[in-house]
């Protein structure tokens, strides 16, 4: 078995303190759907949640590059940086699914 390096276990639990907030993972799937990038006010008008609060939860998504963000003069817009963090999402909210149908999980997964 290959050993995984302390820096790279403790990244990972740091990126999952970042997933553990349902507001940020609401707005990683608002943008999982979008063609282009979109401005924050239209993460604000889709999801119901207020500005400030949507502009927050980008910067933490920004700063662990799970969204980028450009700029065009003061309008800001965002895209997801990495699309496989939603498909991880997508398990776990599966692995839930299975959960609350209290059903066992395939043999063949281990």
């Amino acid at each position: 078995m290959m050993e995984t390096p302390d820096n790279l276990i403790n990244e990972a639990a740091k990126i999952y303190k970042v997933l553990s907030n349902a507001t940020r993972i609401k707005i990683l799937y608002f943008l999982r759907y979008q063609e282009n990038d979109v401005q924050v006010s239209e993460i604000v008008t889709q999801l119901g949640i207020a500005q400030p609060v949507v502009s927050k939860q980008l910067g933490i998504l920004r700063r662990y590059q799970l969204v980028r963000n450009r700029k065009e003069g003061n309008k800001v817009f965002y895209i997801l940086d990495d699309p496989h963090v939603v498909e991880m999402i997508d398990d776990m909210l599966n692995h839930v699914k299975h959960e609350i149908k209290g059903l066992p999980y395939p043999k063949n997964l281990y």
